[in-house]
């Protein structure tokens, strides 16, 4: 009964398929010759191909043996490949639904904002903290952002899109229920990374960082820090937080912000 369990569960995975076709045809083969069905040339040529089918399979193994050691010894080496560690996307920030620290530091924030208001929105409610950094659309850094992105004649596209980034925010700080929970500063610096801190100083926290590309459509490239993993970088971005929030400007009545919702 195991091994039949065991054969279905590799069927339905595609796992050693090889090895049971091979299996098969030499069962085949053999009751074949003991039948006397076929006669000896066809008998030969098919444990020939039988055997040319089990050294495929061999081959391939072999290979992937060959491409595991090699993982292995570059992880030894303290040279993993890039896409360990690299992604293009956030698939984790699922876990904003449970946060109760949320703290967010980027350019214009246009996408993310417009991905995650309504959670936050529930989140506050529920009596998270919000806090959110981004460039001041009034100064300077939507030009600095342009010239980075090597389109220094469309500071306007940045300008617009931390329109949309700002109405967001104060619709989400003047949802009722969220009285002071809700915290936004606006930078005069273009910030050199972006930041998604998540609960960063319970033991279950996390941080996402976004590596900002230049024009790149492919997307930034993003990776996750973890306290019991990775210590000393999980407290330098804390740090990193800290300090661009210190430097911040918080919102104001001027921006269309309250006091209260400004956390001034």
């Amino acid at each position: 009964m195991r091994l039949l369990r065991q054969l279905r569960t590799d069927l339905l995975a595609g796992e050693n398929l090889e090895i049971y076709t091979t299996a098969l045809l030499s069962l085949v083969l053999a009751v074949l010759g003991v039948l006397g069905t076929v006669g000896g040339e066809v008998l030969a040529a098919a444990t020939l191909a039988t055997l040319a089918l089990l050294a495929s399979g061999m081959l391939g193994s072999r290979r992937q043996v060959a491409k595991l050691t090699a993982e292995v010894r570059a992880r030894g080496r303290g040279e993993p490949p890039v896409e360990d560690f690299l992604g293009k996307g956030k698939a984790g920030l699922l876990e904003v639904r449970v946060a109760q620290d949320i703290r967010i530091v980027g350019v214009t924030l246009s996408r993310t904002l417009r991905d995650l208001v309504d959670e936050l929105q529930r989140r506050a409610v529920a009596g998270a903290v919000v806090k959110v950094a981004l460039i001041d659309p009034a100064g300077s850094a939507p030009d600095e952002v342009a010239r980075r992105s090597t389109i220094p004649d469309r500071a306007g596209m940045y300008r617009n899109r931390l329109r949309s980034s700002v109405d967001l925010l104060r619709e989400l700080a003047e949802t009722p229920g969220t009285e002071g929970r809700v915290e936004v500063r606006f930078l005069d610096f273009v910030p050199a990374f972006g930041l998604v801190l998540l609960d960063p100083q319970r033991p279950g926290g996390r941080i996402y960082v976004d590596i900002y590309s230049h024009s790149s459509a492919s997307g930034d490239a993003v990776f996750t820090v973890l306290p019991h993993r990775d210590g000393e970088w999980f407290q330098h971005f804390q740090t990193e937080f800290d300090s661009v929030w210190e430097h911040g400007r918080p919102a104001d009545a001027s921006d269309g912000f309250s006091t209260v919702a400004a956390g001034a």
